[in-house]
């Protein structure tokens, strides 16, 4: 098999991608507007790595 190189934009599109998807459960409160948006996100931001804080901030983020 042979490997594929990756150019530059390519790895930083990539690095996009998981970013934005780490804290979609942050956007998704800030859009809904919901009152504690800034909570979900800080939840998020410390906690979401954990992959259970990140399920915990996305229901969150979906309740009113």
């Amino acid at each position: 098999m042979q490997m594929q190189n990756l150019s530059l934009t390519e790895i930083g599109l990539i690095i996009i991608v998981i970013f934005g998807l780490y804290l979609l459960p942050a956007l998704i409160s800030f859009l809904r507007r919901n009152k504690n948006w800034m909570a979900v996100f800080l939840l998020n931001l410390f906690l979401g790595w954990t992959g259970i804080g990140w399920v915990v901030a996305l229901v969150w983020s979906v309740i009113r």
